[in-house]
Order: structure tokens, then C-alpha cells, then sequence
């Protein structure tokens, strides 16, 4: 192997880091401009949040559906991977459950249009929802189970319930702007005191 070769080989990682982090900061740009514009935003708008070209996108999302579905999996993995780093950081299991929620919350806001966008492709939006309950519940349940060990919820209640709970509160929220969805669910949270 020569000079030339070792040097190439080093700096492929770091070039896979590059891609990986433009990559997020796509999506992270992505998905600010779906909140405010919906998920029919110009590509432009995008590519002019994140900082780069036309090209760069089409180069990793060939088609709006694609981008669309990178989202959306990005945003399940950032709440799935909040919950553990919440519950260690928290100053209670049940203040870790309530920032969670509020988390899922956005996530379930930012997530209009996809249906409408998958709808001609059951399987993938079939799919998408199963990455979703396998990436969520477990994470909704650990929080759960924290804070009624901690004696700060009641011990019955389940994730997946909650989470369903949760959903339908927020359903059809951005029809009616005299609905406070968030609102609602603190309350339900807030439900989930064991009664004393």
C-alpha cells in the first residue's frame, strides 16, 4: 500500500461523517420547513434552509415521497433517542415522561401529509408505521415504567394506550384554532397521577 493509498483510506471516514452530518442537517431543515409550510414547501425553500443546492437534495431524496419518508423516520429515531437521555438528565421519571410527551407531541404535528403523500404505497406507509411502534413504544414504556417505580404515575398504564391517547388528541388540531391539543394533553399526563 502506498502513502497516496493510506491517506485515501483515512479520510473516507471522515468523509462518511461529512455526508452524515450534511444528511442530518438536511433533514433537520426539511422538517422545519414542513412544520411551517406543510410537506408541499418548495424543494428550494429546503435547500435554502440547509445551506446547499438543488442538486444535494435530489442526490439523496430522488423524490419528494423520499424526503418526506427520511423525515419522518429521522424524527422517530431523535424522539426514540430522547427518552433515555431525558430520563438520565430529568429531575424526576415523571418530568422525563412529561418532556417526552411533549417531544411526541411536535413529532405527531410536523408528520401531516405524510399519509396523503404514502397513500398510493400502502406497504411503505405500513412498514413506516411498524419502524414507528418498534422504535416508540418500547422507549414510551421504559419512561412509564420509571415513574410509576418511582411511585409518580399509576402502575396500569401502557404505552402503547398512551401513546394512541395522545395521537387522537392531536388529531385534527390544525383544523380548529381554538383547540389546544398540547393542552390537552397535559391533562391527560397529568391524569396519570396515582391517586392518593
Amino acid at each position: 500500500m502506498s502513502d497516496g493509498d493510506e491517506g485515501a483510506g483515512q479520510s473516507a471516514p471522515s468523509r462518511r461523517k461529512d455526508a452524515r452530518r450534511n444528511k442530518e442537517t438536511l433533514l433537520g431543515a426539511a422538517a422545519a420547513v414542513f412544520v411551517t409550510s406543510g410537506v408541499d414547501a418548495p424543494v428550494r425553500d429546503i435547500a435554502a434552509k440547509a445551506g446547499v443546492g438543488l442538486g444535494t437534495i435530489y442526490r439523496h431524496f430522488p423524490t419528494r415521497a423520499d424526503l418526506i419518508i427520511a423525515v419522518y423516520r429521522h424524527q422517530v429515531d431523535a424522539c426514540a433517542d430522547a427518552g433515555p437521555a431525558l430520563l438520565a438528565t430529568s429531575a424526576s421519571a415523571h418530568a422525563a415522561l412529561g418532556r417526552w410527551i411533549d417531544l411526541f407531541v411536535d413529532f405527531l404535528v410536523t408528520k401531516h401529509g405524510l399519509a396523503a403523500v404514502l397513500q398510493a404505497d400502502n406497504a411503505g406507509s405500513e412498514a413506516l408505521h411498524a419502524y414507528f411502534l418498534d422504535r416508540l413504544v418500547p422507549v414510551c414504556a421504559e419512561l412509564l415504567e420509571a415513574a410509576a417505580v418511582a411511585g409518580e404515575i399509576r402502575p396500569d398504564v401502557d404505552a402503547y394506550e398512551l401513546m394512541r391517547g395522545v395521537g387522537n388528541l392531536c388529531f385534527g388540531a390544525d383544523s380548529d384554532p381554538r383547540y389546544d391539543a398540547r393542552r390537552m394533553v397535559e391533562l391527560l399526563i397529568a391524569g396519570l397521577r396515582p391517586h392518593r
